[in-house]
């Protein structure tokens, strides 16, 4: 399982993008995707791995809220069986 993270593309440099993660920016690599400022984008390991809709995003970006509230409160998260 692999672990990707949420972010809006707000500048494009090359085979590079800025992507912004609810306030926090980094460059990462978009050598996989087309992308344009604006995009909705899944980060994996420093790169762009696919592209979301809007609809999808915001959906996305509400279960990483929902998980981190959890975690935050220590709210029990599941466990192995």
């Amino acid at each position: 399982m692999c672990l990707g993270i949420p972010g809006i593309v707000v500048e494009v440099k090359g085979r590079m993008a800025v992507v912004d993660f609810g306030g926090v920016r980094r460059e990462v690599d978009a050598t996989l995707e087309r992308v344009s400022p604006g995009d909705h984008v899944i980060v994996h390991a420093g790169m762009i791995i696919s592209k979301l809709s809007p609809k999808e995003a915001e959906e996305t970006i509400r279960v990483w809220r929902e998980l981190i509230e959890a975690i935050s409160s220590g709210e029990e998260l599941g466990s192995a069986r």
